[in-house]
């Protein structure tokens, strides 16, 4: 027998060594990098800006805590500046199709600008038109107009009128219209002289009347003929005045704006309204007549029915005038309306009614030309959003489509907007990598859509190069964040904490988020001692606050078998019982948990009974380990002949579920032990997996499954014989506490790292494991030969119950 060696107190902890830090406080640190341990993310985030086509937008992988998006942030952000701003965005009315309002792109800044001089044309077009219709000039000409239908009726009637005396009818117009009667002598014949006339005489006198009414019918169509020219004659002056009233002032507009075609087209339709509506400069002076005043978002009609101030105004949907350089814009509730805009409605009479300056703009208008920033899983929580987002970046243009109205909700006349193009915009997607997988397995569009990935690492390599790297960083975070300065020493032992949280001795935690949150607790340690710097003491200070915080739990199940409630010896020797160890997540804290792992055996049919399984507790991952020590029973013992044996494996005392192989080394030497019949060390507790070979595999949460076991150790008192079996391959992962390493380095506690079950047993039962001879036995004396021994009496007790059942 070789037995294994204990580890060493030096290989249990990777120690930072504080001389090897190039300043004395992080007073003198040089401004860190930003983003070190990430090259290949910050080059797929380049990638992703540098391709300027459809589709080529960023989804953001990473564990929460590594800063990915202050990252991208910073990137995006520095990338921007070199990048000119996004076109301003506005809104105006349509006068086709009020309904439909138009959009207009200008460059950055001449949107306000258009909003301001449109709103000083408008006032002075007020002060115009209305000063131009109620001028001396418009006046004469409209008293003309109106003298000459006055005239031109008058004589007309004056000529029927003579026409009708020369036949004895009289024609007079009253207040009601005008009246034919007959005349006789000059005088108008009264209804009872004319019926006491003859009746030839009667015919012809309604004869001569009839001629008349005809001939004043004709005449009155006449007037209404000549009235309609009129009116028509009065609205041209009333137009042809107000449109040479606005005409210099439309001009000012037009020079201002000469390089935008698509404005000057708006002009001339505003113009053109400004003719139209000379009705609304005209001074009501019958306040009964006058109309009430309207106000922005009425209607139902929309635009049709508002006044020419709202008509001509502008409503400025994105801004860029203050920009420097294109706008990055992160949306942290993106729903429907937060991304895609919205249409503000108002009630009027019963209904919901929107114009043209109700429309509000959303992230996605903000972004234009820029990077747009979302939260992935917030986004997909509205299904719309994502729907709506997604035809955005298919159709390349941002349609604003409400949400159906609710059927309880009142009636609502809305708008349907022209689209704005969505071009030239990244959009990035901030995630885990679990939604990543979901999105591109059930989404089809997805991949098409978001074709660059950008990977964070939780971990860098840790090396003499990359420590004072860190150690930068870790001096600029202090600075930025207005914390004491840091001694050597206390980055040290912060840089050491980064391993352990990385779970591997040759890497360091990226995740800056936990790094900066115990950085900032030391601070406080030192500021509480009235300490101008932070050291290694106010580090392990909060390093030990965090844990005592997170421990509850952990005390309770430690009071739990201080008590004897729950069962677990650390000394002495038993048959088929091994102290095994899980981790317990509590936060984002762990701590290591002892379990007793039991096993029993008797003669059968070669099962391997996994309660845990059996009673639903035991998960995949612990059944696969517990299938795998059967392999290796078989492998081990039923070359020949098959397994004649039943045997049970236990997690006692455990009444929730179980999950994971790293128990499975445990598991098989319990086994080897209730078959061997021979006693297991109680003070040494295992863990680790194992295959079918019997070789020990890598596990997680070694640290704490280390010290798990030597808190109950020292909690009872050290011995100097306890300790742990870890596999081999987590010697690298070992960044254990300094009381379990002053405890090695005193013999008082002992960790050793095991690369075969056989390694472990041996150890574990203080007997040679063995190894098969060419003859196919084990060596006498060993745990292998005394399981081999004992599974033939077992096969031996199973032929004989065989024949005794066949003799009956």
């Amino acid at each position: 027998m070789c037995p294994i060696r204990a580890l060493t107190a030096d290989a249990l902890c990777r120690v930072c060594d504080p001389a090897s830090l190039p300043f004395e406080t992080t007073v003198g640190t040089p401004r860190g990098e930003d983003f070190i341990g990430q090259d290949a993310a910050i080059e797929a985030v380049h990638f992703g800006i540098a391709v300027r086509r459809a589709g080529y937008n960023l989804f953001v992988v990473g564990p929460s805590g590594v800063g990915k998006q202050s990252i991208v942030r910073r990137i995006l952000s520095n990338q921007a500046l070199e990048e000119r701003p996004g076109d301003d965005w506005c809104y105006v009315n349509n006068l086709e199709d009020a309904h439909r309002p138009r959009a207009l792109a200008l460059p950055a800044g001449r949107a306000g600008t258009l909003r301001h001089d449109l709103e000083r044309t408008v006032a002075e077009l007020q002060i115009a038109v209305r000063t131009a219709l109620e001028g001396e000039e418009y006046r004469t000409r409209r008293q003309r107009l109106e003298r000459e239908l006055t005239d031109r009726q008058d004589k007309a009637l004056q000529a029927i009128q003579r026409r009708a005396k020369e036949a004895g009818v009289s024609i007079v117009r009253d207040r009601d219209g005008f009246t034919v009667t007959p005349m006789r002598a000059g005088e108008a014949l009264l209804p009872q002289q004319f019926e006491q006339l003859p009746e030839a005489e009667q015919a012809v006198i309604k004869a001569q009347l009839a001629d008349a009414e005809d001939a004043l019918a004709v005449t009155l169509q006449e007037f209404n003929d000549w009235g309609r020219q009129h009116r028509e004659a009065l609205a041209a002056l009333q137009k042809g005045t107000a449109a040479a009233a606005g005409a210099r002032l439309f001009a000012g507009l037009r020079s201002a704006y000469a390089d935008l075609p698509a404005l000057l087209q708006y002009l001339d339709q505003i113009e053109a309204d400004l003719a139209d509506s000379s009705d609304e400069f005209v001074e009501q002076h019958d306040p009964e007549e006058a109309e009430p005043p309207r106000w922005r978002g009425q209607l139902p009609e929309a635009v049709e029915g508002s006044s020419f101030e709202l008509r001509a105004s502008v409503n400025v949907l994105i801004d860029q005038g203050a920009a420097e350089g294109a706008p990055v814009v992160y949306e942290d509730h993106p729903t429907h309306a937060n991304l895609m805009g919205r249409i503000d409605h108002m009630p009027q009479f019963g209904s919901l009614v929107a114009d043209f300056t109700l429309i509000r703009a959303g992230a996605l208008h903000r972004a234009l030309g820029g990077y747009l920033i979302l939260d992935a899983a917030r986004l997909i929580e509205s299904p719309h959003a994502w729907e709506a987002l997604k035809r955005t970046l298919r159709s390349c243009q941002i349609s604003l489509e409400p949400i159906g109205q609710q059927l309880e909700a009142p009636a609502a006349v809305s708008l349907q907007p022209e689209p704005i193009p969505f071009t030239r915009t990244k959009v990035i997607l901030l995630g885990e990598r679990e939604l990543y997988e979901l999105l591109a397995e059930n989404d089809p569009e997805f991949l098409e859509l978001f074709k660059v990935l950008v990977d964070f690492d939780d971990c860098m390599d840790r090396s003499a190069e990359s420590e004072p790297r860190y150690a930068n960083l870790l001096g600029w975070l202090a600075l930025e964040d207005g914390l004491h300065e840091f001694t050597r020493d206390g980055v040290a032992r912060v840089i050491e904490h980064a391993s352990r949280l990385a779970e591997d001795a040759g890497k360091l935690s990226v995740r800056m988020r936990p790094i900066l949150d115990l950085m900032r607790e030391a601070d406080c340690h030192a500021n509480a001692c009235q300490r101008a710097s932070v050291t290694a003491e106010h580090v392990q200070d909060a390093i030990d606050a965090q844990r005592r915080r997170a421990g509850r739990t952990r005390a309770r199940l430690l009071e739990s078998v201080r008590h004897g409630v729950t069962l677990i010896d650390t000394t002495g020797s038993r048959v088929g019982q091994v102290n095994g160890l899980t981790v317990i997540q509590s936060g984002e804290h762990m701590f290591g948990h002892v379990v007793r792992i039991t096993a029993r055996a008797w003669a059968g049919k070669g099962e391997l009974v996994d309660i845990e399984r059996d009673v639903e507790l035991g998960g995949p991952l612990h059944s696969k380990g517990v299938l795998i020590c059967k392999g290796l029973l078989g492998a081990l013992y039923a070359t020949e002949r098959p397994l004649s044996l039943a045997a049970s494996l236990v997690f006692e005392q455990s009444y929730g579920a179980v999950e994971g192989d790293s128990a499975s080394i445990a598991e098989a030497c319990a086994l080897l032990s209730a078959l061997a019949e021979l006693p297991v060390q109680q003070a040494i507790a295992v863990t680790g997996s194992m295959n079918q070979h019997g070789d020990v595999q890598a596990i997680g949460g070694v640290n704490e499954k280390v010290e798990g076991f030597f808190e109950l150790c020292s909690e009872r008192g050290l011995t100097g014989s306890q300790g742990v079996i870890i596999p081999g391959t987590n010697r690298r992962h070992l960044m254990l506490s300094r009381q379990v390493t002053a405890a090695v380095r005193e013999g008082r506690f002992h960790v050793w790292g095991a690369d075969t079950l056989d390694e472990a047993i041996e150890l574990l039962t203080g007997r040679a494991a063995g190894t098969r001879g060419e003859d196919g036995h084990y060596p006498e004396g060993t745990v292998h030969r005394a399981v081999h021994e004992r599974l033939q009496r077992f096969s031996e007790a199973s032929a004989r119950v065989r024949d005794v059942a066949a003799t009956r």
